[in-house]
């Protein structure tokens, strides 16, 4: 049985409704990824034939330079839904998300990776998944992986530290659009959009989808740098999430923790001297320990003061934001 009478099987199971067939918009960041363009824009075609979809797809060629757009054009060629929008430069995969979602009106938003290390056929499932009511959808990847240990690694301190109910964070997802209006992504933070939209309350599921090798080109995330920096974004996300609303909580306790400290030791201090009990290193030292905790304690406990204000402006911010989305949509 050929791939295609596999698809249409799969779609009679499926049953997807008009509007879930109708509604959405496959975002495909691409860079140097011209090779791969030939089977991508037909497997997409076959896809959308056999489960008869007329949603949108929208390809971000993100700074390449192999003519990735070009051949992504060249190869859509009649295909009215296929679109290709560029960057000047390589912004990065966040960057590439982010401005295929702004280059559609699409309530619900696939996110399919350029290297075909997933079928095209997924992108039903996913679409029968996020129509059962969850706000997103998320791949668990099912086959050998280069970089499953690393990987590996980064979901289980993701879920151990923000209790996400998913196990694979950064694979291909499907979401409706009101959780990226309202998850605001920093550079390279993609990898933390599940955590973020939990965050926020929005409903996570996922399901398996089989993982193929790369047919064509070199992988885009590899290297031992690409580890430091996922450990540094994972620290920040952890901070914003933990600490961004209540800034006090970290700075303010740790000031006074460190004030107190001082109290102790400068009371210490006393206590020796009038009791000459001279220790080995005199009391200038300890003096001047009580001054370097009495110091940070205090500047510490400011900056939680100034951070909390900038968490109140933050605060009224998102507000407004609200309320001009609720303006907008009505």
């Amino acid at each position: 049985m050929n791939a295609t009478s596999d698809s249409r099987m799969l779609a009679r199971e499926l049953r997807l409704p008009p509007d879930a067939r109708r509604n959405f918009a496959v975002l495909i960041p691409a860079y140097n990824e011209a090779p791969n363009m030939p089977d991508l824009v037909r497997e997409l075609r076959r896809t959308f034939e056999a489960f008869g979809l007329e949603g949108e797809v929208v390809l971000v060629d993100d700074g390449s330079t192999d003519g990735t757009a070009e051949a992504a054009r060249r190869e859509a060629a009649g295909w009215e839904n296929f679109r290709v929008v560029s960057h000047r430069r390589n912004f990065g995969k966040t960057e590439a998300m982010l401005t295929g979602a702004e280059t559609t009106d699409a309530d619900v938003l696939v996110l399919y990776d350029a290297d075909l290390q997933h079928s095209t056929d997924e992108i039903p499932r996913f679409l029968a998944k996020i129509h059962e009511g969850w706000d997103i959808v998320t791949g668990r990847k099912v086959g050998k992986y280069e970089k499953s240990f690393v990987s590996g690694i980064y979901n289980r301190l993701s879920r151990r530290l923000f209790h996400v109910p998913v196990s694979d964070l950064n694979s291909m997802k499907a979401f409706r659009r009101e959780v990226l209006d309202e998850v605001h992504l920093r550079h390279d933070w993609h990898r933390f959009f599940v955590v973020l939209a939990y965050a926020r309350g929005f409903t996570l599921t996922e399901i398996d989808i089989a993982l193929y090798p790369r047919r064509h080109g070199e992988p885009k995330y590899s290297g031992r740098g690409r580890i430091l920096v996922g450990l540094l974004d994972l620290v920040s996300v952890a901070f914003f999430l933990f600490f961004a609303r209540k800034p006090m909580l970290l700075f303010g306790v740790t000031g006074l923790a460190l004030a107190g400290t001082g109290v102790l030791v400068g009371l210490a201090t006393i206590a020796l001297r009038v009791a000459h009990a001279m220790p080995p290193f005199g009391f200038r030292p300890l003096l001047y320990l009580v001054i370097l905790l009495e110091t940070l304690g205090f500047l510490l406990f400011g900056f939680g003061f100034l951070a909390e204000l900038t968490a109140q402006q933050h605060a009224e911010l998102e507000a407004l934001h609200r309320r001009l989305d609720r303006r907008r949509r009505d």
